[in-house]
C-alpha cells in the first residue's frame, strides 16, 4: 500500500515538472540569445534620430535602422511582432552589448578600432560622411565658407572640432544638447550650418515640417562605417546578421528603405558597402 502511495506521489511531481518545462518554454529568448524562433528578440536602436531610429508618438518605431534591424530579425527567424526595440544611447551601447540587454544594435554604430575591442560588428550596412546641412538658399558649399560663421553641433561631439581644426578655424561654434533643437537653430536663422553625419542631418531634413528647407553641402569630412553591435565572441550571430545583410542589399530591399528614408532629403548616399569591408 504504501508503495503505491509513493509511486502516485512520484507520478504528481513528474507531471508538474513536465508542465513547469513546458510553459518555461514560452518564456524563453527574451534577450534573443537563444536563437531564431525565440517568443521575442530584443534590438537595440536609437529613439531620436528621424530618418534612422525614431520612436514615434503612437509608440511604433521608423528610420533606415529599424528596417535594417527588422530585416535581420526576420532572416533569423522572428516576426515584426516578435521584435522589441529597447532605446540604446551611444554612450551605453557597449555595455547593453555585455549585459545581454540586447541581441544585437543597429544604431548610427560607427565601426571603430577602439570600439572592436568591446564588441563584434556585422556589416559595414551603411556608409556615412560627416557633412555640413545648411538653408536651401545658402551660399555655404565648401568649409572654408563656415569662416565667421555660426556651426551648431550637440555638446561633447567631435564633429564641430573636426570642422575647426581642419578646414575653418574661424567657425564660431554653438552646441546645443541635442541635433533637434541645431535644426530649429538653422531654420530660424540662428546658425548658419549644422554638422554630424549625412545621413543623420538628411533624416532631420527629411521630416515633413522641414521638407525642401535645408540641402547637404556634400563636403565628406569623414568616413563613417555603420555597423550591426554584438556581443564580443558571438561569431555565429556575426554570421547570420552579414548573411541577412547582403540578402538585403541584393533582393532590393536596402535601396527602397534608403529611398524612404532619406529620399525627401535628396540625399546622395553611398552604394551598398562591401559586408566585412571597412572605407578607411
Amino acid at each position: 500500500m504504501k508503495l503505491r502511495k509513493v509511486t502516485a506521489a512520484s507520478a504528481a511531481v513528474l507531471a508538474l515538472s513536465v508542465a513547469a518545462t513546458a510553459c518555461g518554454s514560452d518564456k524563453k529568448d527574451d534577450g534573443g540569445s537563444s536563437g531564431s524562433g525565440g517568443s521575442k528578440i530584443k534590438i537595440g536602436i536609437k529613439y531620436d534620430q528621424p530618418g534612422l531610429g525614431l520612436k514615434e508618438p503612437d509608440g511604433s518605431y521608423s528610420g533606415f535602422d529599424v528596417d535594417v534591424a527588422t530585416y535581420v530579425a526576420g532572416k533569423l527567424g522572428y516576426k515584426p511582432s516578435q521584435i522589441q526595440f529597447v532605446e540604446t544611447k551611444s554612450a551605453d551601447r557597449e555595455n547593453a552589448l555585455s549585459r545581454g540587454d540586447v541581441k544585437f544594435i543597429a544604431a548610427t554604430y560607427s565601426i571603430t578600432d577602439e570600439r572592436k575591442q568591446k564588441v563584434d560588428f556585422a556589416g559595414p550596412y551603411l556608409l556615412a560622411h560627416q557633412d555640413l546641412l545648411v538653408k536651401k538658399d545658402s551660399d555655404i558649399s565648401k568649409g572654408t565658407d563656415l569662416n565667421g560663421k555660426k556651426l551648431c553641433s550637440v555638446t561633447g561631439s567631435t564633429s564641430a572640432q573636426n570642422v575647426q581644426k581642419t578646414i575653418a578655424p574661424k567657425a564660431n561654434l554653438k552646441e546645443y544638447s541635442g541635433y533637434s533643437e541645431c535644426i530649429a537653430a538653422l531654420q530660424s536663422g540662428a546658425v548658419d550650418a549644422v554638422t554630424t553625419d549625412d545621413s543623420i542631418l538628411a533624416g532631420f531634413a527629411a521630416q515633413d515640417k522641414y521638407k525642401g528647407q535645408f540641402k547637404l553641402a556634400g563636403l565628406k569630412l569623414s568616413n563613417e562605417n555603420y555597423g550591426v553591435g554584438v556581443k564580443k565572441g558571438d561569431t555565429a550571430t556575426i554570421n547570420k546578421i552579414n548573411d541577412a545583410l547582403k540578402s538585403m542589399v541584393s533582393d532590393g530591399s536596402w535601396q527602397k528603405a534608403v529611398e524612404k528614408n532619406f529620399g525627401p532629403a535628396h540625399y546622395k548616399n553611398e552604394p551598398a558597402p562591401t559586408i566585412g569591408k571597412i572605407v578607411q
